[in-house]
């Protein structure tokens, strides 16, 4: 095979295939290889038959794209091909890994004299194929040699401008896509909420929500998943001539993102409850047989008596409200993890990129783009003027979705999470007195007063 190819793809699954013919299409052929190949019978890449192969048919220095699972499988990638590498070579990883995993190995490759790029990729197979959203991080060095590469596959926003940037150092790139995927947890069982809500609380009809969501897809919730949401609800099933979405088993799966910003929320000390309410709900949802016996003997939800209408207007201005309040979540988390590791991240740079080609592209995020370029230190975007008011005027609406959802039955764990979330960051005194207090008495933990500086501890009996 000739040494003619500017970059090769080590996986060749779903987002492998359609990232080589996304590459192909925007004048840069790659060359392919998959251990277990399964490829279409027109698959116009060429493949190589070995590692080796595909290596030596690369024009130094060398590029090559892993899109293989995250995890073990990396790890594996990476020791099989760092023996065929030069120093200079550079090695992406494309897929879902962890931040921690792509701090690690890019300090392992750039100590071999090699580069490292750990890639958010996000839009799943028709992104990969006509332009995803990407969040390179990793070797500084390695962005000048493919920023070129990636603005052309990149999604093009709007304005035109490709939905890609640099991130940072390390891990940086990997865990804003983590981030990313944490606040799309968060969107889609806001939506899912919603929808149950007035389906099985208000008695609507698929039929009726997929035009309530189309019509929202108008207006300020405007976005792919609103989009996407309106197109399930009208589908039918070809077998029973019923709506489609009736029949799907209601257990979520999750591949592990999600989990993973909980987590390092937790461990960097930002609160990001809809987004943990989010995989929390997927938990849930994974006890079916559990949850099938509970509603025989503790009973179902009652159905809403009051004005449709009047709920679903609401439920419009409640999904908005709580979705501000999500995003306010996830990029709190990003400034304190930036600080954290000293990665500089530029939130409105990273929102801009999820303007279009990610799962998460919404109308919404040009504004929340401005509000970060007009204020760059920002602390939480419900501080912005434009998104305090967007919430404070649909404060009553939100309340009464939350209330009606509690008076039903109808489990609404991200959006009262996203209330709650609200009436906490704006109470200027919260019940925290109390706790420390607490702490003291059964742990002498001391606490500080409001009236003088110092630490003090109280013998609470005798």
């Amino acid at each position: 095979m000739e040494s003619k190819y500017a970059l090769g793809i080590l996986g060749l699954g779903v987002m492998g295939r359609s990232l080589a013919l996304n590459f192909a299409r925007n004048g840069y052929l790659p060359v392919g290889y998959d251990v277990d190949p399964h490829l279409p019978p027109d698959f116009p890449i060429p493949v190589a038959g070995s590692l080796a192969e595909l290596v030596a048919a690369l024009t130094p220095p060398r590029t090559l794209l892993l899109m293989v699972p995250a995890g073990a499988p990396v790890d594996a990638a990476i020791a099989s091909l760092t023996p065929l590498l030069l120093p200079g070579d550079l090695v992406i990883d494309g897929g879902n890994s962890y931040f921690a995993d792509t701090e690690r190995r890019a300090k392992a490759l750039e100590a071999g004299g090699f580069q490292f790029i750990g890639s958010g990729v996000s839009g799943g197979e028709s992104g990969a194929l006509w332009g995803p959203s990407l969040m390179p991080g990793g070797s500084p060095s390695a962005w000048p040699r493919v920023q070129a590469m990636f603005q052309a596959i990149a999604a093009k926003a709007e304005d035109g401008a490709p939905c890609v940037a640099w991130m940072g150092s390390g891990g940086a790139g990997h865990y804003v896509k983590m981030v990313h995927n944490g606040i799309e947890y968060g969107d889609m069982q806001l939506i899912a909420e919603i929808y149950d809500l007035l389906h099985r609380g208000a008695g609507l009809s698929n039929s009726e929500l997929a035009e309530i969501f189309a019509a929202w897809n108008t207006r300020e919730l405007r976005s792919y998943l609103i989009e996407i949401t309106a197109h399930i609800l009208a589908r039918v099933d070809s077998e029973t001539g019923l709506p489609l979405v009736d029949y799907i088993l209601d257990e979520a799966a999750q591949k592990g993102t999600g989990k993973w910003t909980s987590q390092t929320a937790l461990d960097t000390g930002a609160a990001i409850p809809t987004i943990n309410a989010a995989v929390e709900s997927r938990l849930l949802s994974a006890l079916k047989s559990e949850r099938v016996q509970a509603a025989r003997l503790l009973g179902g939800t009652s159905r809403f008596s009051g004005d449709p209408h009047a709920l679903v207007a609401a439920a419009e201005q409640a999904l908005y409200a709580s979705k501000i309040t999500s995003y306010a979540q996830g990029l709190s988390l990003l400034r304190m993890a930036s600080h954290e590791h000293n990665w500089g991240l530029d939130l409105s740079r990273i929102v801009s990129v999820w303007r279009a080609g990610c799962i998460i592209r919404a109308a919404l995020l040009g504004n929340i783009t401005q509000a970060y370029r007009h204020n760059p230190d920002l602390p939480n975007l419900l501080l912005d003027e434009n998104f305090s008011r967007a919430v404070l005027n649909r404060q009553a609406a939100w309340r009464t979705v939350v209330q009606s959802a509690v008076e039903l039955g109808i489990p609404a764990l991200a959006t009262s999470a996203s209330l709650a979330y609200f009436d906490a960051y704006r109470s200027e005194r919260l019940p925290a007195n109390l706790t420390q207090a607490q702490r003291d008495y059964f742990g002498a933990h001391t606490y500080r007063r409001v009236d003088k500086e110092g630490i003090f501890h109280t013998q609470w009996e005798g």
